[in-house]
Order: C-alpha cells, then sequence, then structure tokens
C-alpha cells in the first residue's frame, strides 16, 4: 500500500494519511466472486482507479488527466451487451447509467477497474467512486463521499491509485 491508495475501513476511507467519511453499497461488502450485476453490493478486493470523468459545466477539472462528460456519455450496464461495463454514447438502446446527471452525484466520477476493461456479463458493473447523496445513504454498490473530500482526493490521487476494499 502507498499514501495516495484509497484504503477501505469500517467507517471511513484513508487516503494520504487523512480520513474521510464515506458511503458503500446497499448490499455491503461481499467477495468478489459473489458480485453480481444489480446486487447494490461493493467488491471487496484492490481496484485500481483507471480513469476519472467530471462535469466540465460544473466544476474545473480536478486533475490533468480527467475527461470531461460528454451530453451523450452513458456506463453500459447490460450484461448481453458486448459493450458491457463500457462508456458507450447515446443512442445507445441496451440498459445503461446516464452519466451526466439533473443532479451532482456524477459532476466527479473516479472509475475503477472491477470488472473492467474485459468484462465478464453478470459481474457487476460501474463501480466507481462519486459523490454522496447524503451522509450514510448507500449507493448502488459504488463507494461515495462527501463532494468537497472528493474533490480533495481527485486532486491529489495519481494514475496508479488504488482502492483497497478488505
Amino acid at each position: 500500500m502507498n499514501a495516495a491508495d484509497l484504503v477501505l475501513m469500517p467507517t471511513h476511507v484513508r487516503f494520504l494519511n487523512r480520513r474521510f467519511p464515506r458511503s458503500i453499497g446497499r448490499g455491503g461488502i461481499v467477495d468478489a466472486a459473489a458480485k453480481r450485476e444489480g446486487d447494490g453490493a461493493t467488491p471487496r478486493g484492490v481496484h485500481c482507479v483507471v480513469g476519472m470523468l467530471y462535469r466540465a459545466d460544473r466544476i474545473t477539472p480536478p486533475n490533468d488527466w480527467a475527461r470531461p462528460i460528454g451530453p451523450n456519455d452513458l456506463w453500459s450496464d447490460a450484461p448481453d451487451d458486448p459493450a458491457y461495463n463500457h462508456l458507450v454514447h447515446a443512442p445507445y438502446g441496451p440498459s445503461h447509467e446516464t452519466l451526466r446527471r439533473a443532479d451532482p452525484m456524477y459532476d466527479l466520477i473516479l472509475v475503477t477497474d472491477w470488472n473492467y476493461p474485459d468484462a465478464t456479463p453478470g459481474k457487476g458493473s460501474a463501480i466507481f467512486v462519486h459523490q454522496w447523496r447524503r451522509p450514510g445513504w448507500p449507493t448502488a454498490g459504488c463507494v461515495a463521499f462527501r463532494r468537497d473530500h472528493l474533490r480533495f482526493i481527485a486532486e491529489r490521487l495519481t494514475p496508479h491509485s488504488r482502492l483497497i476494499i478488505r
């Protein structure tokens, strides 16, 4: 482990020797082998942060490797589609998540390598790090933070940082 890793603890995430309150999936933490699409669980393991997306119309780039979210950007959660667990663009017929949301939850997204880039159908998609709805409110499987904490983390993250969930 290094200080630039996000380490999930029982009540917080440790990053750069600081503690940040967090939210996790409504299904709790599960072993990677048990993770399924739609179960609301956060998968245990070491997940590399492989991308950073942000809403350029709402916030400034948090890091020089962040990529703006376009108006047609979506994330496929359709296990039977070849683009499963990948960034896709509208129009896109299969099941997906809209990345350019009306609420601020996806104004800043850290993309992990959970079941990516070589996705196994049904093993779960879109394990992101993003803004929480409110403290303690569960996610659909992601890890979520208060807006200013997420920004602090994103500004200091490196392309080699990992999300470690034990």
